[in-house]
């Protein structure tokens, strides 16, 4: 409903038109290959793949779509993420469609827009962990073992051991599975 309802506001704009709408990560990274766009604008939480991991791989292509993650999650380290991947917007969901209007006109103009409230949480709260830690805790979240951890990194049980009391020391958390939503929530992994 607000994929039909943001589509329809944006087409009233004498200057702008959707030429695409997708439900999910890999309809939208399908579209924007076919229909080569001036302008993305993706949320970050899409079934099948997310918009992080659709912008990574546009920038990798070296494709032309200027990229906005449009999106309700306020979480620094997704926003982090978004900037080191080079994409050129980064607004919340909570702005008028003017606003939105506003934003896409000026990426299209070279320009690069964030959310000030992001901006602000970014230089507040940083990512503690390294990424050596950030890779661990992701296996961790899909569910793998300290064994199966070790086998797919190469190293010894020890040493994830070790990362892993790390991690739940940086993050202040009780367990593994407290550090992994901790993280999962801050959008550290």
């Amino acid at each position: 409903m607000l994929l039909g309802a943001l589509g329809s506001l944006l087409n009233l704009e004498e200057d702008m038109e959707v030429i695409g709408q997708a439900t999910n990560g890999e309809e939208a990274l399908t579209s924007i290959l076919k229909l080569d766009p001036d302008i993305c604008l993706m949320d970050i939480e899409m079934p099948v793949k997310n918009g992080l991991e659709i912008a990574e791989t546009l920038k990798k292509l070296k494709h032309s779509s200027k990229i906005i993650i449009l999106t309700t999650f306020a979480r620094p380290g997704y926003f982090e993420r978004a900037v080191k991947i080079g994409i050129d917007g980064y607004l919340l969901k909570d702005g008028s469609i003017e606003e939105l209007s506003d934003a896409i006109r000026k990426v299209i103009s070279g320009k690069r827009i964030f959310s000030q409230e992001l901006m602000f949480d970014i230089i507040t709260e940083e990512n503690p962990l390294t990424p050596r830690e950030q890779e661990i805790l992701k296996l961790a979240a899909e569910g793998k073992t300290t064994k199966e951890i070790t086998a797919i990194l190469y190293l010894s049980s020890g040493t994830v051991r070790n990362y892993i009391s790390e991690i739940i020391q940086k993050l202040d958390a009780k367990n593994r599975m407290e550090a992994v939503s901790i993280a999962q929530n801050k959008g550290w992994i």
